[in-house]
């Protein structure tokens, strides 16, 4: 038989709060981490911690658009045939001249030499490599780049704050940066807790499942930005999960549980963390994923206890850990998009509970539309992989009409 743990008579109440306000608390565990040089190469997905500058002007001298000839526009006519008195391919470091009533044949990319006004496309032409004749015309400045036109030297191109995609990054090469000042990753450890959880690909006893919640976070946190610690599970025992808590500090900046956090017996993770530190415990007003825990350790780790149901586990990531992990990283919009979008059908939602609902946003009638995927139980997985949004319904709102707009979170990631 197995032998139920005593309940607990020395339990903390449990507070009552609305999403928004659980959020604010756990955004007010930490700051943004130290400054670091990181090379370019490991910069991206980081965020920077001072603005940054340009070193030179893009483009850094007057450059060709196009494949052609470097030309006079005044000389230009159709049927006219002019001598081709050089070539200028990309990186050529020469300075060349285009002599009157003459061209040079130029490659996209490469300096547009001096007395040259235009390029004139290959394809405008019989692509001579002596003499060329000219089939059309084209008006100065034709095709040509010219220095400075996207960035000046001392411009700021990036700011504070802004976390690097690889458009930024792309961005801070050109602009003659191979080292920049970030803030340090977040190192998140990840600790599952239940006795009935097995290592993925392990074969399933009666009662057991495999965990998933684990990798699920260590996912979402280093897409996050985070550097992910991923702890193998504990069974429901208070002085495991200590012992696996203190490991688990020792060895990141902010820990997340999963399970254990409600008001059963086994809910082992709320005693420990009761035991361990200053602890909250929190029924936010939300579905799914009411029951929160928020610790701090006595070495000053924070601790989020997230619940154990994957789509409540899931949810909870988005709305609470996700937005401290990019605090934390330095980012200067540490929330997902917004957007409006209609909803197909109607939906009913419970009285005094913020809803958010899986959905899959359809762009067909270029207009988004949040098709709900799943049903409403935190335990169905099986449709969590096909959503990219949630549906944002207010505590107010019981109903939404079919073709009703609602406030969408898109889950989809973007490039900075």
């Amino acid at each position: 038989m197995v032998e139920v743990p005593p309940a607990r008579a020395d339990l903390a109440p449990r507070v009552v709060r609305p999403l928004d306000e659980h959020a604010a608390a756990v955004l007010a565990l930490a700051g943004p981490l130290p400054t670091v040089t990181a090379p370019l190469a490991q910069a991206a997905g980081r965020a920077l911690a001072v603005d940054v500058r340009s070193g030179v002007d893009l483009p850094p001298w007057d450059s060709s658009a196009m494949d052609g000839y470097a030309v006079r526009a005044a000389d230009l006519r159709p049927g006219a045939v002019l001598d081709v008195v050089d070539d200028v391919p990309a990186g050529d470091t020469r300075e060349v001249t285009v002599p009157d009533g003459a061209v040079t044949r130029i490659m996209t990319g490469a300096p547009v030499p001096s007395g040259a006004d235009a390029v004139l496309p290959v394809e405008l032409t019989d692509g001579g490599t002596a003499r060329v004749r000219v089939d059309d015309v084209v008006a100065p400045g034709a095709h040509v780049r010219h220095r400075g036109e996207d960035v000046r030297a001392g411009d700021v191109v990036l700011r504070a704050g802004d976390v690097l995609g690889a458009g930024a990054v792309g961005l801070l090469a050109a602009t003659g940066h191979a080292h920049v000042a970030v803030h340090a990753r977040p190192r998140v450890a990840v600790l599952s807790t239940g006795s009935e959880l097995v290592p993925p690909g392990t074969p399933l006893r009666h009662g057991q499942i495999h965990e998933s919640n684990g990798p699920q976070l260590a996912a979402a946190a280093a897409a996050a930005g985070a550097e992910v610690v991923l702890l193998a599970a504990v069974r429901d025992d208070v002085d495991g999960v200590r012992a696996a808590l203190a490991d688990a500090a020792a060895r990141a900046d902010v820990v997340v549980t999963t399970g254990g956090v409600s008001v059963g017996a086994y809910d082992v993770v709320r005693d420990a963390l009761l035991a361990g530190g200053r602890a909250e415990l929190v029924h936010v007003r939300m579905q799914p994923g009411k029951p929160q825990a928020v610790a701090v350790l006595p070495d000053g780790t924070p601790v989020l206890g997230l619940p154990g149901n994957p789509v409540s586990c899931f949810v909870s990531f988005e709305v609470f850990v996700r937005p401290l992990l990019r605090r934390m990283l330095g980012a200067s919009d540490v929330h997902r998009r917004r957007l409006t979008a209609s909803v197909p059908d109607a939906l009913s939602s419970p009285a005094g509970r913020r809803q958010l609902l899986r959905a899959r946003l359809d762009w067909t009638g270029g207009t988004p539309v949040a098709v709900p995927v799943g049903g409403p139980g935190s335990h169905l997985l099986g449709a969590l992989a096909r959503a990219d949004a949630l549906i944002d319904v207010p505590e107010d709102v019981t109903h939404v009409a079919a073709g009703d707009a609602v406030t969408v979170i898109d889950l989809r990631e973007h490039d900075a």
